[in-house]
């Protein structure tokens, strides 16, 4: 099935036009000029000036990655004073794609932005929204410098590789290990043991599990998980040897709403960060996030990164694996000083800030103090240790950025109510009848 990226932009630049400074809860963006084709002129002092997108606003956050990157950008506009300049344009994550996919309505691409690697990637790839990189990869050897070319599995279509990952996560179960304790509590190994642990620290008087319902893909990450441990295959599902009315994902989303009774009280509205709040406050025992969290607990609390534990979710043998990646516009007018500016995220430098500051695994060769790095990164390097294998997630491994969307909103549905599981079974197999299957 084609993609609907067009329709989907133009409509969120239609939005976007009509909601002009109601940004919300949003970080405030760079006043700029407009980026990538529309913008590209260089200064008149002859600097080439080219925007960045990201996620997360710069100059307030206290995440250590975040923070990385942002030294990465002063290291970039200090060594390539007088030629190049880079500008963040910055956002929170719950809307970055809707503002994102404005500013390519518009016609206003940033040069170089961050996205996901899978269909939300595919859907910039085939307008020709970016650009494929294999003729910078191949330049002074910087293909060499990652591990190997399986990191770019993702990011390559038709034999192009169309963006670059910046590092390494696994979606984990952090724990207070403080907590555990002193309810008698255990790292589960399966569902049962699961249902006890969180029973043992509900009655020692601890929320037993912090979680993102206001944030879906957060609850559509569990739910993944609990799809696996049931052996659901997305692939046949996508070409209809197989149907989601067989009873894994009813039994999924059942195990979901049992689940949800041990989450905190506030969950159907809390972000993600607010989500993640909870746990380095100690107002809840158990986190279900990603590895890229490292950096936002240690960055909020330092002191916490002593009692904070990590284990792979329990009952499955894969983990499920992601990756930040950095696309370049097809339309900048400056694609050697986009390229360049990736690069930087590659570089030893950043590479070893990835592992001992930011607590990620790096994607290039570059050798790291395992010392200095964050406690929890060995505890996730155990769980990638001990697993069978990887997989995305499950609003990142479907076939087309909607179909992932709805698959979030459907498990928000059986988590408030408004759906049983037996329905959320019905409504996907429909909705891959008549959007996903030929």
């Amino acid at each position: 099935m084609k993609r609907r990226i067009l329709a989907t932009v133009l409509s969120a630049a239609t939005i976007a036009a009509t909601m002009t400074g109601c940004g919300g809860s949003s970080s405030p963006a760079a006043p700029a000029p407009a980026a990538g084709g529309d913008s590209g002129a260089a200064s008149s002092s002859g600097v080439q000036e080219i925007q960045w997108m990201f996620w997360d606003d710069l100059n307030a956050t206290s995440d250590l990655i975040s923070l990385g990157y942002k030294d990465t950008i002063e290291r970039f506009n200090k060594d390539y004073e007088g030629k190049y300049h880079v500008t963040a344009v910055t956002t929170n994550l719950e809307e970055y794609y809707s503002k994102l996919n404005a500013l390519v309505a518009a016609g206003e691409t940033p040069d170089v932005f961050i996205v996901s690697p899978g269909p939300n990637l595919t859907d910039y790839v085939e307008p020709g929204i970016i650009a494929p990189l294999d003729d910078y990869l191949a330049k002074d050897g910087w293909k060499d410098t990652f591990t190997s070319d399986a990191v770019f599995s993702q990011q390559t279509y038709d034999g192009k590789i169309y963006a670059v990952p910046l590092n390494t996560a696994a979606a984990c179960c952090f724990y207070n290990t403080e907590m555990f304790e002193k309810a008698g509590a255990k790292v589960p190994t399966n569902w049962d043991e699961m249902i006890d642990t969180c029973d043992k620290l509900q009655a020692a008087g601890y929320t037993p599990v912090t979680i993102s319902a206001g944030t879906a893909w957060c609850l559509s990450m569990v739910a993944g998980y609990l799809c696996e441990a049931e052996g659901v295959d997305l692939a046949k599902l996508a070409d209809g040897s197989a149907s989601w009315e067989d009873g894994k994902l009813e039994a999924a989303a059942n195990k979901l709403v049992q689940f949800s009774q041990y989450f905190q009280r506030t969950a159907a509205g809390d972000t993600n960060d607010v989500a993640t709040a909870n746990f380095y406050n100690e107002e809840a025992a158990i986190l279900i996030q990603g590895s890229w969290a490292i950096g936002q607990i240690n960055g909020e609390n330092p002191a916490f990164e002593d009692k904070c534990g990590v284990f792979q979710f329990p009952g499955v043998s894969r983990v499920i694996a992601k990756s930040d990646s950095l696309a370049m516009s097809a339309t900048t007018k400056y694609p050697e000083a986009s390229a360049a500016f990736i690069k930087y995220f590659t570089d030893d430098t950043a590479q070893k800030y990835t592992a001992e500051v930011g607590g990620k695994i790096p994607v290039t060769k570059v050798q790291y103090d395992a010392e200095k790095a964050p406690a929890q990164l060995a505890y996730v390097m155990d769980v990638f240790s001990g697993a069978s294998g990887t997989f995305g997630f499950y609003n990142e491994s479907m076939p087309t950025t909607e179909t992932g969307a709805h698959f979030d909103d459907t498990m928000v549905a059986v988590f408030l109510g408004d759906m049983t599981p037996a329905q959320a079974a019905t409504d996907m197999e429909e909705y891959y009848k008549a959007n996903c299957r030929k």
